[in-house]
């Protein structure tokens, strides 16, 4: 007998947000509750408001993703192993990744702050990667970086749309990151 553990109301709420407001984004609070399986005072309970609901959201994104990311790296033998453990455990992850573009104008200042530790950390890590020649010299550290983002999402896109495998694309994402090089002009 297989026993499945039931979601909280708070996080049967996060989750249909998350699969919904980043390609609905005006989706709204009476449909997330209604995904959700709760009631609209359930909502209201667990959230004041809208700006509440995505606070709570943007908050959560970043700490699966920070702790996805940490949990993949542990074992990493070098610097581009990890880079491609961190594609690998945020293109599943891209639900999260959407939300935070679309909602990167929320102004919180804990938030702000972990988006810019997280920025710092990839920077650094890609800088690390081009050191072992992972990544092609002759591209800047912040191209990469925002190569990573656009890939990230091309292949989250790709897989919510029936048209890759999870596995086919973290491959694809890799192969166009560390396959790049400048044209020449």
């Amino acid at each position: 007998m297989k026993i499945t553990k039931r979601l909280s109301s708070r996080d049967a709420i996060l989750a249909a947000a998350f699969n919904t407001l980043p390609s609905r984004p005006d989706t709204s609070l009476a449909e997330i509750a209604d995904l959700a399986g709760v009631g609209r005072a359930t909502l209201h309970r667990h959230f004041k408001g809208r700006d509440d609901l995505i606070l709570s959201l943007t908050q959560a994104a970043l700490h699966d993703m920070d702790h996805a990311v940490d949990a993949a790296c542990q074992s990493a033998q070098s610097y581009t192993q990890a880079l491609r453990s961190c594609l690998d455990t945020l293109i599943p992850l891209g639900d999260r990744f959407a939300f935070l573009n679309r909602e990167t104008g929320y102004n919180h200042p804990d938030v702000q702050a972990e988006l810019d530790r997280q920025d710092r950390e990839l920077r650094e890590l890609i800088t690390q990667v081009v050191e072992e020649n992972g990544l092609s010299r002759t591209i800047p550290v912040d191209w990469h970086k925002r190569c990573f983002d656009a890939v990230l999402m091309a292949a989250w896109s790709a897989m919510e749309a029936g048209e890759l495998t999870s596995r086919q694309a973290c491959d694809l994402a890799w192969s166009t990151l560390t396959h790049s090089q400048p044209i020449e002009p």
